[in-house]
């Protein structure tokens, strides 16, 4: 099962990227476990300079803007491919 990352602390930005993901998810039929993590400290754990943050299988995807679902189900099934 794949562990999904949201980072940001919760501001509208990162609810939209939740969503996003949250649906990219369903439109897959996949399974995944899908985190927000609003901790600075585990925020700056991964190279991100703002948010908000997506890391899939603890690899960084995207930061600082709010990808589209189509962005999202691509990185999703490229790390579908990797395991």
């Amino acid at each position: 099962m794949l562990t999904i990352k949201i980072l940001g602390h919760g501001c509208q930005n990162c609810q939209k990227l939740e969503k996003v993901t949250r649906q990219a998810v369903t439109d897959l039929h996949i399974e995944a476990n899908v985190v927000k993590v609003s901790e600075d400290a585990d925020i700056f754990a991964y190279p991100i300079l703002s948010t908000p943050g997506l890391v899939i299988n603890e690899k960084l995807v995207c930061a600082g803007r709010i990808p589209n679902a189509g962005e999202v189900a691509r990185w999703v099934k490229e790390s579908l491919a990797v395991n």
